[in-house]
């Protein structure tokens, strides 16, 4: 594998670590949610109708927030919340029109509907779907199979990736996704969706900041707030027992000003409806988190076409190579995958692919080469196997 550059990772107990997530909620979430939605419908759309998947990116979404009123026992949104999907996307087939607008718009109220309890999607949003058709030449690029029907790359992009997770981030992501993960008709319905966690680890001191949305109508007084956020910081301290940090200090909401009322309360479980704004790629990346003392893409993977966009593709195949070389190579303590791809060439061969790699005992990384290579060229080989999970909705993207 010409391509293939492997080097040595030199792992060091940095001082510092942060470590972020925005939530199921979280406004730039939201938008991720609905562009790679949107992709995947459009896909299966175009696969009931034509039996492939046509050219679209529809990796650009916007949301304007609206203004509300919430109080406790209740509340009212104001003004809705304002959502533009924008994109690319094949709209026409032999003179027959696609259902472009109800694809994404009635799609999209569906997703907010089962991710989104105390929201009404129908009255509390309104979508503006904004798909034009692709430029001649994607297109034209885009079916454009010249080996063994191997797909070619529709940019220039990178994919990166690292392995395995810092007790950090696994607990940054479990503090989420634990809040979120719950029977939310059952279980603390006065959590809101719009969850956001931020891990700072100093040696090993951690601090963590959880910002959760409060609904107005499942709390009857601040009492109920106060012990709804209780109930969250002692989750947490738990959680970061379980991960190793036995003593952390844990803080929510921490704008909240009791003696005057002001507290994180909302109407619909998400900042959306009055005190935020989001936008698709300025959220979590592939594996879920922010980090930014590691290496990093600011491709936004969500709503990119799984064929031959390798912004998506490859971020995904990184994080991919990373995980199995720590997972099947004992030798391998660490690695970082790094993947460059070129417009036009096939997606099963980028312009470049590095591993760094920190290894037990300093066995010398060219001893590894051959299991490495065997790896990589599997897993590259394998790359249009993706798509199946892509529009599946199996891959995590945010």
């Amino acid at each position: 594998m010409e391509s293939l550059i492997i080097s040595t990772l030199e792992v060091t107990d940095d001082v510092v670590e942060i470590v972020e997530r925005k939530g199921l909620g979280h406004p730039d979430t939201i938008c991720d949610a609905l562009a790679e939605t949107l992709s995947r419908n459009l896909c299966r759309e175009y696969r009931d109708r034509f039996g492939a998947v046509l050219h679209h990116n529809v990796d650009k979404a916007l949301l304007c927030g609206g203004r509300a009123a919430p109080v406790f026992g209740g509340g009212r949104v104001i003004d809705p919340i304002n959502i533009y999907l924008a994109g690319r996307a094949i709209m026409e087939v032999g003179g027959k029109a696609l259902p472009i607008n109800e694809i994404a718009v009635e799609g999209s109220r569906a997703w907010m509907r089962a991710n989104l309890h105390a929201l009404d999607a129908e009255r509390h949003v309104q979508i503006h779907q904004l798909i034009r058709p692709g430029s001649q030449d994607l297109r034209e690029l885009f079916s454009r199979h010249p080996r063994h029907g191997v797909a070619l790359a529709n940019d220039t992009s990178i994919g990166v990736a690292h392995a395995p997770l810092s007790p950090l981030e696994r607990l940054v992501l479990a503090v989420e996704k634990r809040i979120n993960g719950r029977d939310r008709n059952r279980e603390h319905p006065a959590w809101g969706e719009d969850v956001k966690v931020m891990g700072i680890r100093r040696g090993t001191t951690v601090d963590l900041t959880v910002a959760c949305a409060m609904i107005g109508r499942y709390l009857a007084h601040i009492d109920d707030y106060l012990a709804e956020k209780a109930a969250i910081e002692q989750m947490v301290r738990k959680l970061s027992i379980e991960h190793g940090f036995p003593a952390s200090e844990v803080r929510v909401n921490t704008a909240d000003y009791p003696p005057a009322n002001t507290v994180y309360l909302t109407v619909t479980g998400t900042s959306a409806e009055a005190g935020d704004d989001g936008q698709v790629g300025r959220g979590n990346r592939v594996n879920g988190l922010i980090t930014p003392c590691r290496p990093m893409s600011l491709e936004a993977a969500a709503g990119k076409n799984p064929v031959t966009h390798v912004g998506k593709i490859y971020n995904v195949l990184a994080r991919e190579i990373a995980e199995t070389l720590v997972a099947m190579i004992p030798e391998i303590t660490a690695t970082q995958c790094l993947i460059v791809g070129q417009i036009g060439a096939p997606v099963t061969e980028p312009a470049m692919l590095q591993v760094r790699l920190a290894t037990c005992d300093g066995v010398p990384v060219d001893r590894l080469k051959p299991r490495i290579t065997e790896i990589m060229t599997d897993r590259l080989d394998r790359a249009s196997t993706l798509v199946e999970d892509f529009i599946a909705g199996t891959i995590e993207v945010f």
